[in-house]
């Protein structure tokens, strides 16, 4: 496939899972108050529902797209100080790992039945934070240099 073709697809995937982080994070947590718990619970399950559903293919998209962008740079990436590129590109790397791992202990909860309100916050809390620094990395790399 060719590199627009991947960039493309991995865009569109990121715009579709930072979007839903970003309004699960800004919005959802925003009327958790004024709607009570119990009618939070309730939304946070069927988001939960959908969520898995839906995102293991928004998901499947991005880390293949990604992955396959990488492979391009794999000679960078081989010395991962060599280059400020090289250094923010593995830092990305890391941190998509990190969501990723966070996306299946959110799933594997969701799926058992253990995602409690708690964990559903504090996980994505963690996960808004990571794709604000991927999506800075993403633009930053090209143009941070040291």
């Amino acid at each position: 496939m060719d590199h627009f073709a991947l960039v493309t697809l991995h865009l569109f995937a990121a715009i579709m899972f930072v979007g839903t982080v970003f309004f699960e994070v800004l919005i959802l947590e925003g009327i958790r108050k004024p709607v009570g718990r119990e009618t939070m619970r309730t939304v946070e399950l069927a988001i939960a529902r959908r969520a898995r559903r839906l995102m293991p293919f928004v998901i499947l998209v991005l880390y293949l797209a990604g992955i396959s962008m990488a492979w391009q740079y794999r000679e960078t990436l081989a010395h991962p100080f060599a280059s400020s590129f090289a250094t923010l590109l593995w830092i990305k790397i890391v941190l998509a790992l990190s969501v990723l791992a966070h996306f299946i202990t959110a799933m594997t909860l969701s799926g058992t039945g253990k995602l409690k309100s708690r964990h559903f916050k504090i996980i994505h809390l963690s996960v808004f934070c990571h794709v604000v620094l991927i999506v800075f990395l993403a633009k930053g790399m090209f143009y941070i240099t040291w």
